[in-house]
């Protein structure tokens, strides 16, 4: 959330650098981006960027903080109260939607989860976990109310945020297997994904 002692200028600076750094790092990896690289994106001297940031890291953080509050937004929304195939073809669908418009976002968060979240293992164990763990007791929620069948809710957020993330990790070999650079393999993954987990989950 935006400081509220920051002028506007301000901000839109911030979200200048944060854009920039995102391509930077997603392209060169944490270890090969520079702060200068990162300005030189933004428009902006380093002199003027590190008024804002004190560091790469500094930077490299508020992505990787930004990044994971955008990726949870979905997931905050599943709704207790609403159908229970409604709110997770809803979720899906926004997941494929994300890994469609924001597959350098993706491929950076994966990255630094493959190298052990040495960034974000505090946001990990405390914001996301007790967000899946709210979500978890929804989809319990569910199953006791026979709305869907009894599954491990961890493991099915596990395979939706898997599978739809593929599409944007793993882009290049989709495209290659698929043979299409239009939309369209996001479109019937998305409808693929939907059978895949809505036929799963139906009570028997």
């Amino acid at each position: 959330m935006p400081n509220p002692r920051r002028t506007r200028i301000q901000t839109e600076n911030r979200l200048r650098i944060v854009a920039a750094a995102i391509d930077i790092f997603a392209q060169d990896g944490f270890r090969g981006a520079t702060v200068d690289a990162i300005a030189e994106r933004a428009g902006m001297s380093k002199p003027n960027l590190l008024y804002y940031f004190p560091s790469k890291e500094a930077i490299y953080r508020e992505v990787l903080e930004r990044l994971l509050d955008d990726w949870l937004a979905p997931l905050r929304a599943l709704d207790e109260t609403g159908d229970p195939a409604a709110e997770i073809a809803a979720y899906l669908d926004r997941k494929i939607e994300m890994a469609r418009d924001f597959p350098a976002e993706s491929r950076l968060f994966a990255n630094e989860m493959l190298r052990g979240a040495p960034n974000l293992s505090d946001v990990l164990a405390g914001e996301l976990k007790a967000l899946v763990d709210e979500k978890a007791e929804v989809i319990r929620a569910w199953i006791r109310q026979g709305r869907i069948r009894p599954i491990d809710p961890y493991h099915l957020i596990f395979a939706i945020w898997a599978t739809t993330q593929h599409y944007a990790d793993f882009d290049p070999q989709v495209r290659a297997v698929l043979g299409d650079d239009g939309e369209g393999r996001f479109h019937d993954g998305a409808a693929f994904l939907r059978t895949l987990f809505l036929d799963g989950l139906r009570p028997r």
